[in-house]
């Protein structure tokens, strides 16, 4: 069954287009292993959480800073499809 994510941004803090751009990228890479990437503008100030199937895999607030795509990347691929070969973005030997 394929996953499916959700990112919660902040629409005060001005979050919109980095949760669009993440999802794009999400999309792009896991065409086969998702079903859908959901953006929910979050009721909570600051908040830019991703989970997937309703298991958080990352938290804004938690790590203290925005990561770059490819760790988010990494993140997703190590639930939604291990195996999987993430290019010039994987984890360096």
């Amino acid at each position: 069954m394929k996953s499916l994510i959700t990112i919660e941004y902040c629409p005060k803090c001005g979050w919109l287009l980095r949760a669009a751009y993440m999802a794009q990228e999400l999309l792009t890479t896991f065409t086969d292993d998702i079903r859908a990437v959901t953006l929910i503008p979050s009721e909570v100030g600051g908040r830019f959480t991703i989970s997937i199937n309703d298991s958080k895999v990352f938290d804004r607030k938690e790590s203290g800073q925005f990561p770059e795509i490819k760790i988010i990347k990494q993140l997703v691929r190590d639930v939604v499809n291990p195996g999987k070969k993430l290019g010039h973005a994987d984890v360096k030997e």
